[in-house]
């Protein structure tokens, strides 16, 4: 039987992850409070977070932006867009 968390982004009961998806605190933040459905939503978040601030993932800034920008996501209600991104028309 899968694991079910009540995820702080949706607000409701849903299948956890099989892991902690990111290390330390936070890693085990989203584990015990994300569902995977959020989780894959904020995969598709953290390419466009990439692609807009043309980061490296595997630089020391970039995985610091993305840990902020992933703790709004999941945690905050401030949860904003890069404030140049275009959605795709």
């Amino acid at each position: 039987m899968a694991r079910t968390v009540f995820c702080a982004k949706l607000q409701k009961e849903l299948p956890g992850l099989d892991e902690a998806p990111w290390p330390g605190d936070l890693g085990k933040r989203i584990y015990d409070n994300v569902s995977a459905a959020a989780w894959k939503m904020w995969e598709d978040r953290m390419k466009m977070i990439l692609n807009e601030y043309r980061l490296m993932p595997w630089q020391k800034e970039a995985q610091a932006l993305v840990a902020k920008q992933m703790e709004e996501f999941f945690f905050n209600q401030n949860d904003a867009l890069p404030p140049e991104y275009k959605p795709k028309a």
